[in-house]
């Protein structure tokens, strides 16, 4: 027997390896939902940590081994993988097939299991624009996936939200960008896996009644391609609406990306833009890193949505210069222009990502770009006035705070 693990665990050892998965004993075993799957699998846990285990050809387990660690490395939202256990035999000699071990993603489910039960529709609807978010970010990333399922998708809770995971990738291949035809062919082979899936459930009288399989294959596509081009499009924006653009990168917040930078080029009255979209989670970093800000992450994500604005615009291609001159010809004047008896109110970086919303909110009702300055000036006077200080919402003057016992 041969190991190659991601991860040392002298654990995984002491398996019975000489005996096929389907043969088991049951005390090494756990029960968890899975998915259909044309292999054996099975589950154990180890040390209090749960492992897929997954019986299939050698050199299928080297490649999907080798995909989900190229996956992890470029943090695609997968589950992880451990080990390929090779050059199997029974006590007779007799080879088995070689065995990749995964990590199982902790409070998960498959997709197919919660199809199984009755589904709220805000429910299931957010499990489509997690799905639908899955595949984007899989295509954007340059990975064919060539079997996304119900069965090969895991989903876990997320702050109110879902959040999808691959979770098979054997089918799967990385390129450094997908063309048109591999995106459309996986998009058709999601629509006959899924829908197949879903007629299985009926047929067998695990799918509630309210859901259609044909339409719930048809709102994947739709939600996927909507994310897709809102994601990819080329955008031509006036040279007077910089809103547009502040617009766009709103809509795809909402959607559950975040935009990491904004590549514009110039044409005739305006600009050609398209935003570069990242996994949400990196925002307060990067903002730290560039401009020694320490922020919230959406606040941090306001100010970076600004900053990256205002590099596009000044045509400044070294980043680090453009946030000097950001925090220096933007930030700093806005807070500046704060009065001192009202800067009490709120801390600076919020202060700032207010007024970034207030802008947006007068720019929206001119349609219009109404510019950084009567933005301030109507913040201030209409808005941060009638603010409390931040120490009388606490209920104690930030000076007494040091003679509070405890």
């Amino acid at each position: 027997m041969r190991i190659t693990s991601a991860l040392v665990d002298p654990a995984l050892l002491d398996l019975p390896w000489g005996v096929p998965l389907e043969q088991w004993p049951a005390d090494h075993l756990v029960a968890l939902p899975q998915g259909i799957s044309r292999h054996i699998v099975r589950f154990v846990k180890l040390n209090d940590t749960v492992y897929a285990l997954k019986e299939t050809r050698e050199r299928i387990a080297e490649k999907e081994y080798d995909l989900l660690r190229a996956l992890e490395r470029i943090d695609f939202p997968a589950v992880r993988a451990v080990a390929v256990v090779t050059d199997r035999q029974t006590a007779d000699g007799e080879p088995l097939e070689s065995v990749l071990i995964t990590q199982h993603l902790q409070f998960s489910l498959p997709y197919r299991a919660l199809f199984s039960h009755t589904l709220r529709p805000e429910t299931l609807n957010r499990l489509l624009d997690a799905l639908a978010a899955l595949i984007v970010r899989m295509h954007l990333t340059g990975f064919a996936w060539g079997d996304c399922s119900l069965s090969n998708t895991l989903f876990r809770r997320d702050a109110g939200a879902f959040a999808a995971y691959l979770v098979d990738a054997e089918t799967g291949s990385l390129y450094p960008r997908l063309s048109e035809g591999q995106r459309l062919e996986d998009i058709e082979v999601l629509r006959l896996n899924i829908f197949g899936e879903s007629l299985d459930l009926q047929a067998a009288a695990l799918l509630h009644p309210s859901i259609d399989p044909e339409a719930v294959v048809d709102d994947i596509v739709a939600r996927y391609e909507r994310l897709w081009h809102e994601v990819t499009y080329e955008q031509e924006v006036p040279r007077d609406a910089r809103h547009n653009i502040e617009r766009r990168i709103r809509r795809l917040n909402e959607m559950g990306f975040d935009v990491a930078e904004v590549a514009m080029s110039t044409v005739d009255g305006g600009y050609r833009v398209r935003p570069k979209v990242v996994d949400a989670g990196y925002h307060t970093r990067r903002l730290l890193r560039l401009t020694g800000l320490d922020a919230e992450e959406n606040q941090a994500r306001t100010l970076l949505n600004d900053l990256d604005a205002y590099r596009a615009e000044s045509d400044l291609v070294d980043e680090q210069q453009a946030a000097h001159r950001w925090l220096t010809e933007v930030f700093e004047p806005v807070v500046r222009a704060v009065p001192a008896h009202l800067r009490r109110k709120l801390e600076p970086q919020e202060i700032f990502a207010q007024i970034i919303e207030h802008k947006w909110l007068l720019s929206e009702r001119a349609d219009r770009d109404v510019g950084m300055a009567p933005a301030v000036q109507s913040y201030l006077t209409d808005v941060l006035v009638k603010k409390p200080d931040e120490q009388a919402v606490l209920g104690v003057e930030v000076g007494s705070l040091g003679g509070v016992p405890g």
